[in-house]
């Protein structure tokens, strides 16, 4: 694994082994924690969403106005450095679909205040996020 990605990625792997289908919202151009993902969880969907896909794997959707079928049976959906603006949308997306959700903003930044209650913060090893557990 890269360093980069390790803990956040042990993370999910050590929490969601045993999950169906992942969803990575938001992916841009860094591949790379849903690319090791794919390779440690072989019984694991890892599907990436993105309102401007960068290649053909990944799912075109706007998170403003998703469509729901992509997120359905989700056992988890994350997002790295998601826009303060999206990250209520990507939180309602999870809630409806009755998933968990884990959200990495930028170090600096903190959680939309209209969405922080829901969320948890997590200290993995150094790596700092937010989670939802699905109700």
């Amino acid at each position: 694994m890269s360093n980069n990605w390790d803990n956040f990625t042990e993370y999910i792997i050590s929490n969601y082994a045993d999950a169906s289908l992942i969803i990575e919202v938001g992916v841009g151009n860094i591949l790379e924690p849903s690319d090791i993902l794919k390779n440690r969880l072989e019984y694991t969907a890892v599907k990436c969403v993105d309102i401007n896909p960068s290649n053909d794997e990944i799912i075109k959707d706007d998170v403003e106005n998703p469509n729901y079928a992509i997120y359905e049976n989700a056992d988890l959906i994350y997002s790295i450095r998601p826009p303060e603006e999206i990250q209520k949308d990507i939180s309602d997306i999870a809630r409806n679909v009755g998933c968990d959700c884990i959200l990495k903003p930028f170090s600096s930044e903190e959680l939309s205040f209209k969405i922080k209650p829901r969320f948890k913060l997590v200290n993995y090893k150094r790596e700092v996020f937010y989670i939802m557990k699905k109700l």
